[in-house]
């Protein structure tokens, strides 16, 4: 595990604090699709990614979802953070993008390395920085786009993710994302095909304009 730790965290982390994590960590797998945390979860621990993505998801009291942001390589879930901090249960369900290796720190852990290195601790206070910005940019979407440069957007970024322009993502999971209907996401991304932005196959969406 300590490789992996390198490649994904050497650049952030010093030598003795991966050696800690690589000791108390858990390393742990998830397939696309697969759910990794769910709300009202009790959290225990806390995910370094190692490889893929995740896909943090916030639901409302109609079970209706929305998608906050996306984790790749190198990050941490700064709402899960301030969960184990506050020792409350989860407020998002994070879902595998794709195929994802990831290591699972003790909560106990992280005040105690936030005291002792000094890495770790400017780690969480970016974290918590960068999902920020994450989420206000989730905010100005929806009060200040129209649904389709959301849509526009979320293909994109979805493409940056997947690192393919090719997206193997139905009508019906994009509209879950988007918090909309299946028919609304259909109408606008033919929109978006005719305006040359998108190319609709039988089993894909490919994005022409990243």
């Amino acid at each position: 595990m300590i490789k992996e730790l390198e490649e994904a965290y050497g650049f952030i982390f010093e030598k003795e604090l991966i050696k800690e994590i690589a000791h108390t960590g858990v390393l742990k797998f998830a397939k696309a699709g697969e759910t990794i945390m769910d709300i009202n979860d009790y959290i225990i621990s806390i995910p370094l990614i190692l490889e893929g993505a995740i896909k943090i998801l916030r639901e409302d009291d109609d079970s209706n979802e929305l998608l906050l942001y996306f984790l790749e390589r190198g990050d941490t879930c700064a709402l899960t953070l301030s969960c184990c901090l506050g020792q409350t249960r989860s407020e998002i369900r994070a879902i595998a993008e794709k195929d994802t290796s990831f290591v699972m720190v003790p909560i106990s852990k992280i005040e105690e390395w936030t005291a002792k290195f000094k890495s770790w601790r400017n780690f969480v206070f970016e974290s918590y920085q960068s999902r920020l910005t994450e989420m206000l940019e989730t905010i100005d979407n929806l009060a200040f786009m129209n649904m389709d440069q959301r849509l526009l957007h979320y293909l994109r970024d979805k493409a940056k993710i997947n690192q393919s322009e090719e997206l193997q993502v139905t009508h019906q999971q994009i509209a879950y994302d988007l918090n909309t209907s299946r028919v609304v996401i259909s109408r606008l991304l033919k929109k978006l095909e005719i305006e040359g932005k998108i190319l609709l196959h039988r089993n894909y969406i490919q994005v022409q304009d990243l």
